[in-house]
């Protein structure tokens, strides 16, 4: 037998056994991101590492393999949601008109903001964690909310002086400022945003 053949025979490690690793891994990274956005959605990014991994039904050691700075895991929780709330933009279009896929939407964004609870002093607080963050948020979310908008835009369904990029702000600022109100209080004043997005600007108006 060739060296080759050996080593095809022999040194291959088992690929079921792998598979079952590589599943049992994602399983737990998956149940420890779930964990702390809920964990973090009530008390915080501060919140105990071990609630979170209770929570998780994980060891605490398990989440430092996965996640040995707690920025690590604030970073990764953040990023979950960036793609979750990106990937929902095609599907909500393909689902409802343009204008309703387009409130859908920045409803849901705002549930995203709302929720991360001491997530802004974390991500300006200097750690190289969060340095690639804010450019993902950009490339993520601004080309689902731009996508959402001009098609609702091109159905006549919302005025088109506003900058798509806008929005993201506004929502945050709406959320943020209501946070002490609670998320309904916050999901409302969205709703007050959405609903202006349908007045066009009067031309009368627009030169006084």
């Amino acid at each position: 037998m060739t060296k080759r053949e050996q080593k095809a025979e022999g040194d291959d490690p088992p690929k079921g056994g792998e598979r079952r690793v590589r599943v049992d891994v994602q399983r737990n990274l998956d149940a420890l991101l779930q964990a702390a956005k809920a964990v973090f959605a009530d008390a915080g990014v501060d919140a105990p590492v071990r609630d979170i991994a209770e929570k998780a039904g994980v060891g605490v050691g398990t989440l430092y393999r996965h996640f040995p700075q707690r920025a690590d895991l604030i970073a990764a929780v953040c990023r979950r949601e960036i793609d979750a709330c990106a990937d929902a933009a095609p599907v909500l279009a393909a689902e409802y008109a343009p204008f309703d896929a387009l409130a859908e939407w920045m409803q849901r964004y705002a549930a995203f903001i709302a929720t991360k609870r001491g997530l802004a002093a974390a991500l300006h607080s200097g750690d190289p964690a969060f340095d690639s963050l804010p450019a993902y948020f950009d490339k993520r979310l601004y080309p689902a909310v731009t996508s959402l908008f001009e098609a609702a835009a091109k159905a006549s369904a919302v005025r088109t002086d506003v900058d798509p990029k806008d929005l993201l702000g506004a929502v945050a600022s709406l959320c943020m400022s209501a946070h002490d109100q609670g998320p309904d209080h916050a999901q409302r004043m969205v709703g007050l945003l959405i609903d202006g997005l349908r007045h066009a600007v009067s031309p009368a108006r627009s030169q006084v």
